[in-house]
């Protein structure tokens, strides 16, 4: 097959995919504001959920892949607990945010209400979240595996973030979160596994320093 051949071919393909996208959009009748709310209602029926996770990172030169567990509980309580790299940990407990790597000198903790996280925007769907209020812009599209894809411009982060993508099943669950950064670095969560409504110990949630390593207050975002 000569080079020429192939490419169409591959056009061909890219524009049936595409086009298959958005049948799939137009023969559920979904608009983006009926699948946002889709979206609000599944979480905002849940009281704890634990899931499994993988974040990869592209930008500044740099790519990296890690995992791990993700548990959330109302109001407002998540921990990431990493696998790779073994002993991560990001928590916040309903009040503060504590960042841990093993082998830092320190641990870092900055008030909720202050944090400007990446990993922060799932645990708002533990509250009582409205995504069209939360995202300008936002738009549906049609993805492979008959999902569809939210995204738009998350309000409050318009110096960090240029856009931000919900990979999500027609009954709302979200599988993937994707945030482009101004910087033009890329970061990407994926979640598999889901378990709604497990039961959570409250100590899950209280952090605990290891010993002989200091918690600082760290600086609040710019």
């Amino acid at each position: 097959m000569s080079l020429t051949c192939a490419t169409r071919r591959g056009g061909l393909l890219l524009g049936a995919a595409l086009l298959l996208g958005c049948v799939s959009v137009r023969a559920q009748g979904l608009s983006a504001l009926q699948l946002a709310q889709r979206v609000d209602r599944h979480y905002d029926s849940l009281h704890t959920l634990k899931a499994s996770f993988s974040e990869s990172y592209a930008g500044l030169g740099m790519e990296r892949t890690e995992s791990g567990t993700l548990l959330l509980s109302k109001p407002g309580r998540m921990r990431w607990d990493y696998s790779a790299p073994v002993g991560k940990l990001f928590l916040i407990d309903g009040k503060s945010a504590y960042f841990y790597t093993p082998g830092d000198r320190q641990v870092q903790r900055i008030p909720a209400k202050e944090l400007d996280d990446l990993r922060s925007p799932l645990r708002f769907l533990l509250g009582h979240t409205e995504l069209e209020k939360e995202i300008s812009n936002l738009t549906v599209a049609g993805v492979p595996g008959g999902q569809f894809l939210l995204s738009g411009q998350p309000k409050g982060q318009e110096k960090r973030v240029t856009r931000l993508a919900l990979t999500v099943t027609a009954e709302g669950t979200i599988t993937a979160i994707e945030v482009e950064e101004t910087d033009g670095a890329t970061t990407r969560f994926s979640f598999t596994h889901e378990q709604p409504d497990v039961t959570l110990a409250p100590e899950t949630f209280r952090f605990t320093a290891p010993t002989g390593v200091p918690v600082v207050d760290a600086l609040p975002p710019v």
